[in-house]
């Protein structure tokens, strides 16, 4: 069948605006009607017109391969389009079956080809020559690195020793694989970059129901609170932002806090710009206004909040009844009025009511979500969370269609083919006792830890974390990592090298997204699935008929995965007498070691419905993966906690009372007897009334810019082209006060230490805060390698 041409292009052809159409014969996905996405049973078949080659015809023939972006936590599906007479990755589009991105993408998903294509990437295993930081290297086998390797960490397990074996990781990017590695090896070995991440706010969500983050439904609801920034800087990205847009456009209002006039600041229907730490008593006030106005949900609140704990404990004289619960909360936020948040927040008070009676009239479909923003960085920080969760159980939208549910509800969490006990043992560099409260790893002290003798390590693992550069007191990290007795031999698996990888004893390449396995499933909506990262080239050969044993085979270079890297890791540290090995057999052939098909295999014949989805297409489950790449367990997850068990009582939450905890007898146990309920008594150290000095500023440092992934962006040229500029933000009544004016330098000084950037004035700032974006300002030594495009070379001297 000839393709036709329609009536604009034959006119376009005569006025010669473009070149003349042949009529020819379809060739798929090459001409042929406009379509969104080629169907999955043309995947490994499709042609299309090479868009560089214009005017001229010229057709690529590709096998399209799905896998999932890395490029954040949300795992965005990703289709790779590798040439089949190349054998090479030529592209990445989104993965329409997904049900998390839809099919589409922000700039960083179809920016993976770049970090394929990086020529500064580590290609080969590596271990330095010389003192360690030197910058000398020597590429070596991946069997020696092994062998090397498992001899360094051997008598380490053998002697028991629970906490000298650690792995440091900041994004993860899988579901419970290396923690099973780490308990395999009995190791308390797991450290978090959280505790500069989102521990502040995880701290405030699970004192109410243990589920630390939250899982907003942003397409039903009526009200969206975003204590964040730009759409997609904060989680979860690019879905929450399609998710967003689509409640404005069934009629939900956003609302916006933020110090920053961002983009989405900008689209709102409200920006609220408060004092970054001061938000709980704003959000105290509106709980208060949704108490007076009486618009609070008597039922959810009487069935599921702990109420008469804090009667009895509290108020022992009164009787326990739902009225008395009402009049002492009451009581108790009474001082939290408009005026008295707006004059902490620094914003008008006519704001304060206005926007309030939004949020008190939301009903059940109230989505709120902060996951970084003023929670972390502050003192105090914890109660953000805590209070903006406090809006959601007062209107009764926990866990409802619109509402905010717990994100555990709407992640799928893998049944693993063998499970190994928890190490017997505790890592006080890891969680400290003194330190009670530490809801994750204390990971921003272990280098004045092991400074001050408390510690050391035998190996140290760093995996997509990069330390000195992460961290504000770099210098520390640096420090420990050069010492060889604080840290016996360190290993950085990464795809690219960066500040704390220039100062391991081995670097070890490990793939991007398109080039490993990991399975993915976050909460993006009210839905649950799961995803299936592939090294897409591994794929690619076994559709051509071509046999793969390990996926460094088929990568780049020798590039690797840490799936297949941890299994031949922990088979070489077991002589034989340690019982690692037996975490590590085959579940379908007795006695054999397992290989990442089978682990996956049986991960997802585990998955609920999936088996019976593949069997529908003659495909077993790990095949159905493969083609797809995602599956959707359940389209809604709501009011998980009133079904009922198998007893015929209610799941209710995983807390000690059974129910949302207002108030809290864990502050009590750990010795916080004053903050058992939501409540603003902790002042933020960056509180207007501690800034005494002239100069003194509330400086914004972890806001994030949409088109950058950490620090692992260095090597992606287009998102560099996007941006690559971070300057100080300062309101221009601040740089009129200072003497300062656009793109002249300004020093910023800390409480432990100084950075010197250029200035952008700007009225999207509130006055009083300065502000710098994460990302940029990466660096290199003149020995060290890779990253040009985000890094400048610096000499760094110690001057003791």
């Amino acid at each position: 069948m000839a393709a036709k041409r329609s009536i604009i292009e034959k006119i376009a052809e005569t006025f010669r605006i473009i070149p003349k159409i042949s009529e020819r014969e379809w060739a798929s996905g090459a001409d042929g009607p406009l379509r969104k996405y080629p169907e999955p049973s043309e995947w490994h078949n499709h042609t299309e017109l090479d868009a560089n080659a214009w005017p001229k015809r010229v057709e690529r023939n590709y096998s399209l391969i799905p896998t999932t972006c890395f490029n954040c936590e949300s795992a965005c599906g990703l289709l790779a389009y590798v040439d089949k007479d190349s054998g090479e990755v030529a592209k990445f589009e989104g993965n329409p079956h997904h049900p998390g991105s839809r099919g589409r993408n922000c700039a960083k998903g179809p920016a993976t080809i770049n970090q394929i294509q990086d020529t500064e990437r580590i290609l080969r295993p590596l271990k330095r020559v010389g003192e360690r930081g030197s910058g000398d290297w020597e590429e070596i086998s991946w069997g020696q690195a092994l062998d090397e390797i498992a001899e360094k960490i051997r008598p380490s397990l053998k002697a028991g020793k629970v906490d000298k074996v650690v792995y440091h990781v900041g994004r993860p990017g899988h579901e419970g694989y290396t923690n099973r590695v780490l308990k395999a090896w009995g190791v308390d070995g797991h450290n978090s970059h959280t505790n500069i991440c989102s521990a502040g706010a995880r701290t405030g969500y699970a004192l109410w129901h243990q589920h630390d983050r939250p899982s907003p439904d942003h397409a039903n609801a009526k009200v969206i609170l975003l204590t964040s920034s730009h759409l997609e800087t904060g989680h979860y990205f690019n879905p929450h932002a399609q998710r967003i847009l689509e409640g404005m456009m069934d009629g939900a209002k956003l609302i916006v806090i933020d110090p920053r006039l961002s983009n989405t600041a900008a689209m709102a229907d409200h920006w609220v710009p408060t004092w970054p730490g001061t938000e709980p008593a704003l959000f105290l006030a509106w709980a208060k206004m949704i108490l007076d106005k009486e618009t609070y949900d008597r039922e959810f609140l009487e069935n599921w909040v702990n109420w008469e704990m804090w009667l009895k404990a509290d108020f022992p004289d009164v009787d326990c009844t739902f009225e008395n619960y009402i009049e002492k909360m009451k009581e108790v936020y009474a001082e939290f009025t408009p005026e008295f948040a707006a004059d902490e927040c620094r914003i008008p008070v006519e704001q304060v009511i206005e926007v309030g009676e939004i949020v008190a009239e939301s009903g059940s479909a109230l989505s709120a979500h902060v996951w970084r923003s003023a929670s972390i960085g502050n003192l105090g920080g914890w109660q953000v969370s805590r209070t903006l969760h406090f809006l959601n159980v007062l209107t009764g939208s926990v866990g409802t269609e619109g509402g905010t549910a717990p994100n555990s509800w709407t992640k799928f969490k893998p049944t693993l083919f063998n499970e190994p006990p928890s190490a017997d043992g505790w890592n006080e560099l890891h969680f400290p006792p003194e330190y009670t409260l530490a809801h994750y790893e204390m990971s921003h002290i272990l280098p004045h830890m092991v400074k001050e003798g408390r510690g050391k390590m035998d190996v140290y693992f760093s995996r997509v974390f990069n330390p000195v550069w992460t961290y504000p007191d770099g210098f520390s990290w640096m420090e420990m990592y050069q010492n060889e007795e604080a840290i016996g031999c360190h290993v950085a698996l990464t795809p690219t090298w960066n500040e704390s990888a220039f100062l391991a004893d081995y670097v070890l390449p490990m793939g991007h997204s398109a080039e490993r396995h990991d399975i993915n499933s976050y909460a993006t909506q009210a839905g649950k699935w799961v995803a299936f990262r592939q090294p897409v080239l591994r794929e690619f050969a076994r559709r051509e008929g071509r046999e793969v044993e390990f996926t460094h085979e088929v990568n780049p270079g020798e590039v690797w995965e840490e799936d297949e890297f941890w299994i031949e890791l922990s088979w070489r540290i077991d002589d034989g007498t340690m019982g690692i090995r037996d975490h590590f057999i085959s579940p379908y052939r007795e006695g054999e070691k397992i290989t990442v098909d089978e682990y996956y295999q049986f991960t997802f014949e585990h998955v609920p419905g999936l088996p019976e989805a593949a069997k529908k297409e003659g495909l077993t489950a790990l095949e159905y993966m493969r083609k797809h790449g995602a599956f959707l367990i359940e389209p809604s997850v709501y009011r998980v906690h009133e079904r009922e068990t198998e007893d015929g009582s209610k799941v209710g939450w995983p807390t000690p009372s059974g129910k949302q905890e207002f108030y809290s007898e864990t502050m009590i146990e750990f010795g916080y007897p004053e903050h058992t309920i939501p409540h603003y008594k902790v002042m933020s150290h960056i509180h207007p009334s501690e800034l005494t000095d002239d100069n003194a500023y509330c400086l914004l440092p972890n806001f994030r810019l949409p088109q950058h992934i950490h620090s692992r962006s260095a090597n992606a040229k287009w998102l560099a082209e996007i941006a690559h500029k971070n300057p100080i933000w300062i309101h221009s009544k601040d740089a009129e006060k200072l003497g300062v004016n656009e793109g002249e330098l300004l020093k910023i000084q800390t409480e432990i230490g100084w950075f010197v950037d250029k200035v952008w004035v700007t009225e999207s700032i509130k006055p009083g805060v300065v502000a710098c974006s994460h990302h940029i300002g990466r660096w290199r030594r003149k020995q060290d390698r890779g990253n040009r495009f985000m890094t400048n070379t610096v000499e760094i001297t110690d001057d003791g």
